[in-house]
């Protein structure tokens, strides 16, 4: 059964994902009305799209500043995309806000995964081992079998570091939606290839 496609359905799934109206009608018709299933249509949409344009250049971008109501933690933001057209939208400009603000908020360390350096994730296992080698198979006093152990570390690593990497993070605003997600709804929205390329966020005192 199918609800109808109205335009105040259209205008709502606008509003929560940012994306044309075109593509929202599309994404309806082919979830039948349900709007639930119609934002997973377009972010699987969306990242299709960006797994497309990732071999783009980038060559245009802007930086976004978010300072936290009293000065207390500041958020600098280079957000870069293909083209001057679309780095000077406003809405693109708004996407960059909104990032440094998340950022500001959640306190990532790193853009992506792949910018964990060796030392730094060889650090981290050593701790989380060690956690690991503690925890005692159910019934007994001894540490699991080494072949658990690793695939304990290996989700405790995951974990651990989807809460450092900015674009494993559920987003602020919306937190149905990694950053990851947001971003790729807008290459889908711009037509461009669009990534956060560096942040960086001060905080005075002990607000780090």
């Amino acid at each position: 059964m199918s609800t109808e496609i109205t335009t105040e359905l259209i205008k709502q799934l606008r509003d929560q994902t940012g994306v044309s109206v075109m593509l929202c009608r599309k994404a309806l018709e082919e979830a039948k009305g349900d709007l639930e299933k119609a934002k997973v249509i377009l972010q699987r949409k969306g990242a299709d799209a960006a797994a497309k344009k990732a071999d783009r250049t980038l060559g245009a971008g802007t930086i976004a500043s978010y300072i936290h109501f009293g000065g207390t933690v500041g958020v600098l933001v280079e957000l870069s995309s293909e083209t001057d057209f679309v780095s000077g939208n406003e809405a693109f400009k708004a996407l960059a806000y909104d990032i440094a603000m998340h950022i500001a908020a959640s306190k990532p360390e790193f853009v992506r995964r792949e910018d964990i350096s060796a030392e730094t994730l060889e650090r981290a296992k050593e701790v989380l081992l060690k956690e690991v080698e503690g925890l005692p198979v159910r019934g007994t006093q001894t540490g699991k079998p080494k072949e658990m152990q690793e695939k304990i570390l290996e989700g405790k690593l995951n974990s651990y570091f989807a809460e450092k990497i900015l674009l494993e993070q559920p987003f602020i605003k919306n937190p149905d939606l990694t950053v990851q997600g947001l971003i790729a709804s807008a290459v889908q929205k711009f037509g461009e290839k669009i990534e956060v390329t560096r942040f960086a966020r001060f905080a005075s005192g002990n607000r780090s």
